[in-house]
């Protein structure tokens, strides 16, 4: 176990002497008055039956209120159903232009049924695209931009259409005060890959091409590691001046990117080594997709870091990629949504699963099609990308071996006296500083049958305020200045990492897992009753850890 003498300990926090003027005092509910609400689960045709969920809503404080009605995430759900005649005014972040998100009224929903005989639609990587590919795809988005702009296919409505499911301007279907959200949660990637399916039958149906595909932003390949040239072409309606003047080709990406720091060109070794993290070394549905409605998986905290750095910080959400009500509005964010879709069927390639729990599997959203109907889908139908009618073109995948090196041996981590066992008290405000903490193992030593049957798991309770920018890293068993740390250390275990997406007064709740099993290992740290675990903020707002657990449940596959 190594030392700790060197970090910031915090046992108690004193809210009357904080000095962020961006933080209010007593930031924790002081009471709780919990009621339940019944909800409606209605058939398509609005015809309610059945209850829907009870949810317990606590009467709490936090960082936006000194007293608010705010969901228990960790009420038991049922499947997300998208409300079409229920749809209302975005919750936008402070400094953002009015905009209405909600698409064309339609009195009519139908069942999507995936279309029979579809020619196949290869999607390739941006930075390699053929001139034919590429004067196609500048002709279908220069269409779809012509488009009058109440026409549910236009450039303007396909961007709204992330606007309307990720700030709250759906309400779920017999739930009138339950509104939809996309992030940190489990529908994250299929509400995306449904997305991005509809935009991409749309740009072919207008140029009268059927095999049309979109590329992909290979931005986990070193070959891909810039914004692509076909996006960055000022004269091509593929560009978008809204966009991080620092961050234009030739700079590579940083997907460790800490706004705060002076702006460099990223790291190669560096990217590839956090995607092996985030990716192949996440073996369970439940931490790559997320356990629930209120938890990110792995996969959507890897693709919050790009949205952040290609944002333009000029603009005061960092518009367009930079926030999630505008980032639609930016081509880009389909080549990096379609990689993210990408990396989604790269990992069941290394023989890994897709949830299979119903309420994940009977979630639905609401698009129009290329015809201009409105048509509703589900999660089970679009697990298979072929059902669908197109794949990727396959290309290697340098981050499946890039594993990161130990900063120190085991043995000389032991050597090293360990001054104190003692448990932070939480919950605790993570601000400025570092802080480290002794989290107990229950359970250690486990033979390999049951690591392959359960991943253990270190779960983060957290609570802030989701209309800022917010990043964190997660280090085990660190030794030496924990800010210096990065992904090419083994004991970097992750990060959380949310992108401004609402102006609220009400901090949210979520929860924030790693799986640890190989990470311990590498680390020769299996035999040990516990570990030590230090947070270190990058940037954003205060973040509230009310608890750090380990358990072996977080990422199972719950039916």
């Amino acid at each position: 176990m190594p030392s700790i003498t060197s970090l910031s300990f915090f046992s108690t926090v004193n809210y009357a002497s904080a000095t962020s003027p961006s933080l209010p005092l007593f930031p924790f509910p002081r009471h709780t008055c919990k009621s339940k609400v019944s909800c409606k689960v209605g058939d398509h045709n609005q015809n309610p039956k059945g209850n829907r969920r009870d949810v317990l809503i606590g009467l709490g404080g936090g960082l936006g209120a000194a007293a608010s009605f705010t969901y228990n995430p960790f009420a038991t759900a049922d499947p997300v159903v998208t409300d079409h005649t229920n749809c209302g005014d975005p919750n936008l972040p402070a400094g953002a232009k009015p905009t209405k998100c909600c698409p064309p009224n339609s009195n009519t929903v139908t069942d999507f049924v995936l279309p029979s005989n579809q020619p196949l639609r290869i999607r390739q990587p941006a930075h390699a695209l053929s001139d034919d590919n590429i004067n196609k795809y500048k002709e279908a988005i220069k269409l779809m931009k012509a488009l009058p702009d109440d026409d549910p296919r236009s450039f303007l409505q396909q961007g709204k259409i992330h606007c309307a499911y990720c700030h709250d301007s759906y309400y779920e279907e017999g739930c009138p005060d339950k509104k939809i959200q996309v992030h940190f949660s489990c529908i994250f990637a299929p509400f995306h890959r449904w997305y991005l399916y509809f935009y991409e039958r749309i740009l072919g149906s207008l140029i009268g091409d059927p095999t049309f595909a979109l590329p992909f932003w290979n931005w986990d390949h070193p070959d891909g590691m810039e914004i692509p040239a076909i996006f960055a072409d000022r004269r091509s309606p593929l560009y978008n001046p809204l966009r991080n003047a620092n961050h234009q080709p030739p700079t590579l990406l940083d997907l460790d990117w800490n706004k705060n720091d002076v702006d460099t060109s990223g790291d190669v070794e560096k990217n590839l080594k956090k995607v092996h993290k985030f990716i192949y070394q996440v073996k369970r549905p439940t931490c790559f997709f997320g356990r629930s409605f209120v938890t990110a998986g792995s996969l959507e905290s890897l693709h919050n870091t790009l949205h952040s750095w290609s944002g333009d910080r000029t603009q005061p959400n960092g518009e367009d990629m930079g926030s999630f009500y505008s980032s639609g509005r930016d081509p880009l964010f389909y080549g990096h949504h379609s990689n993210v879709d990408r990396l989604w069927t790269v990992w069941k390639s290394f023989g890994r699963e897709d949830l299979n729990n119903r309420d994940y599997l009977e979630s639905s959203f609401l698009f129009y099609n290329e015809n201009k109907n409105l048509v509703r889908v589900k999660t089970k139908d679009c697990l298979d990308t072929l059902k669908l009618g197109y794949e990727y073109q396959p290309v290697e995948v340098p981050w499946k071996d890039a594993k990161s090196s130990a900063t120190t041996s085991k043995a000389q981590r032991m050597a090293k006296p360990f001054t104190t066992t003692k448990a932070l008290d939480l919950p605790l405000i993570l601000f400025e500083e570092p802080v480290s903490t002794v989290v107990k193992r229950p359970q250690k030593s486990r033979s390999q049958k049951e690591k392959d049957l359960k991943e253990e798991t270190l779960v983060f309770d957290i609570q802030f305020n989701k209309r800022g920018d917010v990043k964190f890293d997660v280090l085990i068993d660190w030794e030496g200045n924990p800010k210096i740390a990065n992904p090419k250390n083994r004991e970097f275990a992750g990060s959380f990492v949310n992108v401004n997406h609402a102006d609220s007064s009400r901090d949210t709740n979520v929860k924030y897992a790693i799986g640890i099993t190989e990470l311990l290992e590498d680390l020769e740290a299996d035999d040990d009753d516990s570990i030590v675990v230090t947070l270190v903020p990058r940037y954003g707002r205060w973040v509230i850890i009310k608890d750090i657990t380990i358990n072996f449940e977080e990422c199972e596959n719950k039916k």
